[in-house]
């Protein structure tokens, strides 16, 4: 069985050292997970690092040209398990320039407000990450 394939993605807030609103992208294809939310993000390319593929989806995927904070280190070897076929990194980004808006695979985008991240149908993979967003976040305990 082939290794996971590695995703990236950016929780977009508004404030790296203060986070209190959290940008959400609702799917709109494949449909079997159209209607649902999740981090923007995608693959990394052959020969690209993780951190240049973060820049370059959230360009393509929303318009934004972002800077890039602290990773929330997930608890899957440092990375957060999707599937079986997918592997997750995140780190929380601000815009430095740019308006989200949907312009590849998604048809909505959404500033959540605090105490309210969990109100939209997330990907069932991503609930946990939002959780443990929050909680670090409560916590300060991102770099």
């Amino acid at each position: 069985m082939a290794a996971p394939q590695l995703v990236v993605a950016g929780a977009v807030v508004d404030d790296l050292r203060d986070p209190q609103l959290l940008l959400a992208a609702r799917r709109a294809v494949p449909a079997s997970l159209a209607g649902r939310w999740e981090f923007p993000g995608g693959k990394v390319d052959p020969g690209e690092s993780p951190e240049e593929a973060l820049h370059r989806e959230l360009r393509e995927e929303l318009g934004l040209r972002v800077g890039l904070g602290a990773e929330l280190v997930g608890p899957d070897d440092g990375a957060w398990i999707l599937s079986t076929r997918y592997v997750m990194r995140l780190w929380l980004v601000d815009i430095v320039s740019g308006t989200p808006e949907p312009l590849v695979e998604h048809d909505e985008v959404r500033w959540l407000a605090p105490g309210r991240w969990l109100e939209v149908p997330w990907l069932d993979s991503d609930v946990r990450i939002v959780q443990a967003l929050a909680d670090a976040v409560a916590g300060r305990t991102l770099a």
